[in-house]
């Protein structure tokens, strides 16, 4: 059996962006993931594919789960890669959802799975989002930078181009192999404050899905998601203004975004990590009961 599974054709699809997010390494405070879940709730998409686990993950490292339903019946939810259609008469194009974790093994052959179903499907653009941990305060604007085949629409859009170098992930991965098979494709990332990076960030899926609908002319209504950006920028705020060394650390952050948005020279990269802070400060969340929502 092949591993992508067919439950449909979406035919007729009009000039398609695929926009695609994997939960796990690349999706601190599951920005990523949660900004792709609200365009698919808000647009409606349906499930037409899946990609069988069964050559691409771990499952020691992802492993499937049990439940129980109907009171008695256990039933074993494995790991999938979901695939979504959303039709958007208003907009100038339709859109493709890919979602999961990311896979363990076989990137490659994963990535080619990836590329022969845009193929197939007409697609036009491939868009992946990302989110990352970096030395970033919760108060500001959330900062998304982006990688894309096509550099004048990096420059469009007003990303800051990325500079990152080292280890990667199924995202990067897959950005390369559209640039060598001829796809167009771009990849947006989030940054996500260090020190609150176990609790979900949806102002960073809301920074995520403002800049995707940019770049593939799709509008969404993000009330919800603007009001949950809003609780959480409040609690993290209460959160930190009740602890003076967590407190000084984050002013300590704001001054560095003043300062490189003033001068290159300056930026959050000159101040200590603050990882002892960071842990310090997600044990302070859990004992309040002050994560903020999903």
């Amino acid at each position: 059996m092949p591993p992508l599974e067919w439950e449909s054709r979406p035919d007729g699809l009009r000039a398609p962006a695929l926009v695609c997010a994997f939960k796990g390494w690349n999706d601190a405070g599951d920005a990523a993931s949660a900004a792709l879940s609200f365009i698919g709730s808000s647009l409606g998409a349906t499930r037409f594919a899946r990609i069988d686990p069964e050559e691409f993950f771990d499952f020691q490292a992802t492993r499937p789960k049990t439940s129980i339903t109907e009171g008695h019946t256990r039933e074993i939810s494995w790991p999938e890669v979901e695939v979504y259609a959303a039709r958007i008469p208003r907009a100038p194009r339709d859109l493709i959802l890919l979602s999961g974790s990311e896979p363990s093994m076989r990137w490659q052959t994963f990535c080619r799975l990836i590329i022969d179903l845009a193929e197939a499907l007409g697609t036009q653009m491939v868009v992946s989002l990302g989110a990352l941990l970096a030395d970033v305060p919760h108060s500001r604007p959330v900062s998304i930078t982006g990688l894309s085949s096509d550099q004048g629409l990096v420059e469009r859009l007003g990303l800051q181009p990325a500079t990152y170098e080292g280890p990667t992930g199924i995202v990067g991965v897959l950005h390369d192999a559209c640039h060598r098979a001829g796809l167009p494709s771009a990849s947006l990332w989030a940054s996500v404050p260090h020190y609150v990076a176990a609790a979900p960030n949806p102002k960073a899926a809301l920074a995520l899905v403002r800049k995707l609908e940019q770049l593939v002319g799709v509008s969404v209504d993000a009330g919800e998601l603007e009001s949950a950006a809003a609780d959480y920028e409040r609690q993290v705020g209460l959160a930190v203004q009740s602890d003076p060394d967590v407190q000084a650390f984050v002013e300590r952050l704001e001054q560095a975004v003043e300062e490189e948005e003033q001068s290159s020279g300056a930026g959050p990269a000159d101040l200590p990590s603050g990882d002892v802070l960071a842990r310090e400060f997600q044990r302070f969340l859990r004992q309040r009961g002050s994560e903020p929502p999903r």
